[in-house]
């Protein structure tokens, strides 16, 4: 969620003369330094008392109110089981006012908490919500255990502040770092220590203190995004370190989306880079409203009984739920890289080979979708063939043509035996699913910086002799997909992925120069290579899943909806218990069309194509396909 989309959606509704439909109260929330911050309440009448659910952002409450609350609210509050205050950071915005030096946004967090639960219009119980910064914030007010916090969502969030967070194999990711320079000022600090070391080792100790969270959380993620490994890191160490009594109750939702922010492809839409998901649509706020419901209006809706993992599984196109990560009964199979390109679960039988190519710096090899966070990036899985498999500075490496499905659950290791020219360089590296028409989809990337072979601490750099080979290894970021029968799995060697990674100048000198990231000083052009040999047998290692299948919403069976004709060409009628309301969405998950005094939804003048169904009832929220001929 970055800031120039924010102020390009604001400058969009402007332009257009569009009216909000939402009017909010503006409300000041006082905290302990006798300053207050600047919020919104939505109120869904003005009599009623209500759960809260409140948004702490640095972007800009007014965001909301122009584009439409959170949750499938979208602008019809008067609907909605839940009051929202959207609250602006102190120092930013509306909160500007309130600027102090090195504000505790916990403590301010703690504060609007404990104000909000004291209001008549609530009756006592209130939530976070929010994606990126948002959700980090979250963990901030949990640590400072505000009596009335009922629980949380933290989305695409990652409070843990490690070395290997800006730091993946020893390169620093520069797209990333100067974005978060533009949103929120000097990260000089980590610019100035490429090494692991007390500084590193303080900032791990001190920004994840799961002893500290005390409420049930259901974490969002998405394989796309840069938070996956730490998101997935954040699960495991709340479930073991947390309070005992809510070790068993934090959950974590995993989809194929991207962090969002930088194009109409977000968490919960349907479109993620050239992919279409429409069986994920909409799953961040179908499972976020039973979570809600079941903490804090306490509806029986089943959550209880969820696993801790649900996850979508690519490829398949289907949820799924496990207890643990990766789930039981999985496998792991090595598959070997062969001279001629292939990949084979036979070894190599040659004494000697090895394949080579350039890396030039002042030429690298192009970033293009990923786990990105830079707005002039694409994010997400995009086609590499184009412009990066076409180039001379890759190996590409594939499996022939698959004549049965392959399902990857957990993380892809590579044990490379690799040589250079130079004293330090970078190996990449791209995973891709190959289509039958020739697509080559990203679905993963990684690096080593070669200096750094040996470990990240100044002690541990070791440089290169030249033509010797070394052993590497790296590891791809946790994945559930499935390449299907008539695909491949392709894996793209370089030494570059700019700007995604920084380049490294091959050269063995001061990696940032004047504390740039982006600084090239007197680079030199590398010849690199991969050995495919006996001696050599460079490999993947493949987390193989177990037999398992997919789940539904659990929902559509308790609660027994029925909606009909299925496909169709026009109406459809929804049948069951205790309905509230019913709306249309697209595969991207934008709202279509909602339905509150009838149980009926006519698709007439929609394009043909698969749509979202969600009914929202006294007992829950039930997700359905539903697709229009």
């Amino acid at each position: 969620m970055k800031t120039q989309f924010w102020l390009a959606c604001l400058f969009l509704f402007s332009v257009s003369g569009l009216q909000a439909q939402l009017n909010p109260q503006a409300i000041s929330i006082p905290m302990r330094d006798g300053k207050a911050l600047s919020a919104q309440l939505y109120l869904p009448n003005a009599t009623g008392t209500f759960p809260v659910i409140l948004i702490q952002t640095p972007y800009n409450k007014l965001y909301y109110q122009l584009t439409g609350l959170p949750l499938g609210v979208d602008y019809d509050i008067a609907s909605s089981n839940y009051a929202f205050v959207v609250l602006d950071w102190r120092c930013f915005y509306g909160s500007i006012g309130a600027c102090t030096a090195n504000p505790n946004r916990g403590e301010d967090g703690y504060d609007a908490v404990e104000w909000i639960a004291a209001q008549p219009w609530c009756n006592g119980k209130v939530g976070t919500w929010g994606p990126s910064a948002l959700g980090n914030v979250q963990f901030q007010t949990a640590y400072e255990q505000p009596p009335h916090l009922v629980c949380a969502i933290p989305k695409v969030a990652a409070p843990w502040e490690t070395y290997h967070k800006y730091y993946p194999g020893g390169s620093i990711i520069v797209e990333h770092l100067q974005t978060l320079q533009t949103l929120f000022g000097n990260y000089d600090l980590v610019i100035d220590n490429p090494y692991y070391n007390l500084i590193w080792q303080f900032a791990e100790n001190t920004s994840m203190n799961p002893e500290l969270v005390d409420v049930p959380m259901l974490l969002v993620a998405g394989w796309f995004d840069h938070n996956t490994e730490w998101d997935m890191v954040l699960i495991d160490t709340l479930s073991k370190a947390s309070p005992q009594s809510v070790r068993d109750k934090h959950k974590i939702l995993v989809g194929p989306w991207v962090h969002g922010g930088t194009s109409q492809s977000s968490v919960g839409t349907g479109q993620q880079g050239e992919l279409f998901f429409p069986e994920a649509a909409a799953w961040n706020d179908i499972k976020g409203l039973e979570f809600f419901d079941f903490y804090m209006r306490g509806v029986e809706n089943g959550w209880e009984d969820q696993a801790r993992y649900i996850y979508f599984q690519m490829g398949d196109n289907e949820w799924h739920e496990s207890q643990i990560w990766p789930p039981a009964g999985g496998t792991s199979q090595t598959y070997y890289l062969h001279a001629d390109g292939t990949i084979l679960p036979e070894a190599p039988d040659t004494p000697n080979a090895s394949l080579s190519f350039p890396y030039d710096p002042e030429d690298p090899s192009p970033t293009i979708g990923g786990k990105t966070l830079n707005p002039d990036l694409l994010q997400g899985p995009y086609d590499q063939a184009e412009e990066v498999e076409s180039r001379a500075d890759v190996l590409l490496f594939s499996t022939p043509v698959l004549t049965e499905s392959i399902s990857i659950q957990g993380k892809i290791g590579v044990q490379l035996y690799v040589s250079s020219d130079r004293p330090d360089t970078d190996f990449t590296l791209r995973l891709t699913d190959v289509y039958p028409d020739g697509r080559s989809i990203l679905l993963g990337e990684c690096i080593q910086r070669m200096r750094f072979r040996n470990g990240y601490t100044q002690a541990a750099e070791a440089f290169m002799n030249p033509g010797e080979v070394y052993l590497i290894t790296l590891e791809f970021e946790d994945l559930a997909v499935t390449f299907p029968v008539g695909h491949q799995l392709r894996l793209i060697v370089s030494s570059s992925n700019y700007p995604r990674y920084n380049r490294n100048m091959n050269t063995g000198g001061e990696m940032h120069p004047n504390g740039n990231i982006d600084t090239l000083v007197n680079p030199l052009v590398a010849t690199n290579s991969v050995h495919l040999s006996t001696a050599y047998p460079s490999s993947l290692e493949l987390p193989l899943a177990a037999v398992s299948s997919g789940i539904t919403n659990p929902d559509n069976l308790k609660l027994n909806i029925d909606i009909s004709p299925n496909p169709t060409t026009g109406q459809v009628e929804v049948r069951g218990e205790g309905i509230i309301k019913v709306e249309l969405y697209d595969i991207n998950g934008q709202l279509i069309r909602r339905v509150s005094t009838a149980n009926s939804l006519d698709l007439e003048g929609l394009l043909a194509g698969v749509y979202v169904v969600q009914v929202v009832t006294e007992k829950g929220v039930v997700s359905r396909q539903v697709v229009k001929h």
